[in-house]
């Protein structure tokens, strides 16, 4: 099938007819989540009508209600009043807010404790919230989908990790799979007997026990939790890595050995310091480290990927129907943000159609990122114009985006910069260039000079106005202009478009059309 047809019968492709205003989709456009886990207490408020949503409003209090929960049995009496004032906080938020309902969970700590019945009863007295208490198992479940919501394509073992508690759960086929859980929770570690030795010892035996239950074939392995992206921040540290973005960032295993070892041999304020990480937090992070190091070791992937979405995502990717859980959750955000960011929503469609002649070979994973950045080419024309190119790659780069490597946000970031400035010397964001190879930072300069001389050549359509011809062999880059669009090509159109051939090692070639 050639790319035009697959293109034409692709609904849910990012040209397609756009599920905003059907009421499924609509239905998600604030959906409020409380999670109740043994370490924090969290508020999420989703702006969810598009596939890949953003946080309208997100508060956590680090009430560590699981704290010593394994010694006494029963939920830290500390932890519990600042949870049960987080609580009666977030309700009144969401009465504020005029959220249609709250969708409470509450993990380990409150399904494991003998006053957890009780701590639900008064939560619900006191604030009107009624905690949903899960297992393991569907902590598990939530979780994974949660990755499926930023990784569609997700392939391996999430692993979700909580103050009391640690979730597996396979994800293959935008499907879960086996989960198993474990109390493999720091606040639990906190509890072992027989020192530094008893720990090591039993998190070698209980993850040995897991890889029994749930096999060690998997390549991936998908963080969720605060204290592994803890540990990511710091092996970005170590690592003198150029973005702080914490989602979908990639470790190798050996980076996380070297890693959980400098932890290890470091001073924790230290690092709370260069890093900005809560004492709360850090804290807890030499024990998860050597979970981590054990996962690692047990289960030998070849790459760890950090995800930021877990349980609370997982819930909203719970409501969607499957129509919406089938879009690509990079296109389905830039699409929203044409459409109401934009000055001409909808002109990225015809800009992508215009510029599409010089992609008729690229992967399907280049093409994706070409066309997230025609929709994205105009959302920033409100910023002023000496900051436009920075305020783009801001946006590409720092987004809530889902489905886009740490390599394809600078790639995209780069794209939007050249779409407003033709020179990138200079520039502060530099240092992230180094995420990408010499061929993909020309390739992105392509691009965005593609799209700064297709932006401006027509106000309506350029492919109404004009036609581009590449021919790579013959290094020639031709437009062929339709007779009533002679005016139009300016001294500033043929400036760009003198720019864009330039770009491409190529000769500019002008011609009219025949009428």
């Amino acid at each position: 099938m050639n790319r035009e047809a697959k293109r034409a019968m692709d609904e849910g492709g990012p040209f397609g007819r756009p599920l905003f205003d059907d009421p499924s989709a609509r239905a998600l456009e604030r959906v409020g989540v409380v999670d109740v886990g043994s370490n924090s207490v969290r508020l999420v408020v989703f702006d969810g009508a598009a596939r890949s949503p953003a946080y309208f409003y997100n508060e956590k209090v680090m009430a560590g209600l699981g704290q010593g929960l394994v010694e006494t049995g029963r939920l830290n009496p500390q932890g519990r009043e600042r949870a049960l004032s987080a609580l009666k906080r977030f309700a009144a938020l969401a009465r504020g807010m005029a959220l249609p309902t709250l969708s409470c969970v509450a993990t380990a700590a409150v399904r494991e404790a003998e006053d957890g019945p009780d701590f639900q009863k008064q939560v619900e007295k006191e604030t009107g919230l009624k905690l949903w208490v899960i297992d393991g198992q569907e902590e598990a479940r939530l979780s994974a989908q949660g990755v499926l919501l930023g990784w569609p394509e997700a392939e391996g073992l999430v692993c979700d990790i909580g103050g009391n508690s640690m979730e597996l759960a396979e994800v293959s086929g935008g499907k879960v799979g086996r989960r198993v859980t474990s109390p493999l929770g720091p606040f639990r570690l906190q509890q072992v007997k027989g020192g530094k030795k008893g720990v090591h010892d039993f998190i070698e035996r209980t993850i040995a026990d897991l890889a029994e239950q749930i096999g060690t074939h998997h390549d991936r392995i998908y963080l969720v939790g605060g204290s592994w992206r803890a540990i990511a921040r710091l092996d970005m540290e170590r690592r003198g890595y150029p973005m702080t973005v914490l989602h979908e960032y990639r470790m190798g295993p050996q980076s996380v050995l070297q890693t959980v070892q400098w932890i290890g041999k470091s001073n924790l304020d230290d690092l709370r310091a260069k890093t900005g990480t809560s004492a709360a937090r850090m804290d807890l992070v030499p024990l998860a480290s050597q979970v981590l190091r054990q996962l690692v070791l047990t289960f030998h992937p070849q790459e760890i990927d950090v995800s930021s979405y877990g349980i609370r995502e997982g819930l909203l990717y719970e409501q969607m129907p499957a129509r919406l859980r089938s879009r690509d959750p990079l296109i389905e955000a830039c699409r929203h943000a044409e459409r109401t960011m934009a000055r001409i929503p909808g002109f990225g469609k015809k800009l992508f159609a215009f510029i599409e002649p010089l992609y008729r070979n690229v992967s399907d994973e280049r093409l994706r990122l070409i066309k997230a950045a025609c929709l994205l080419h105009d959302t920033t024309w409100r910023a002023h114009p000496d900051y436009r190119a920075e305020v783009c790659f801001d946006n590409a780069t720092r987004a809530n985006l889902g489905g886009l490597s740490h390599a394809e946000r600078v790639f995209l970031g780069l794209a939007l910069l050249h779409r407003y400035k033709n020179s990138r010397q200079g520039s502060r964001m530099e240092p992230l260039f180094a995420l990408l190879t010499d061929q993909q930072i020309r390739d992105a300069e392509v691009l965005g000079k593609a799209m700064r001389f297709g932006a401006m050549f027509s106000i309506k359509s350029p492919e109404d106005a004009g036609k581009l011809t590449w021919r790579p062999k013959k290094k020639i880059l031709e437009l062929t202009l339709n007779p009533e669009a002679e005016a139009l090509f300016g001294e500033v159109a043929l400036a760009r478009f003198t720019s864009l051939a330039q770009s491409l090692g190529a000769e500019a070639k002008v011609e009219m059309a025949k009428r």
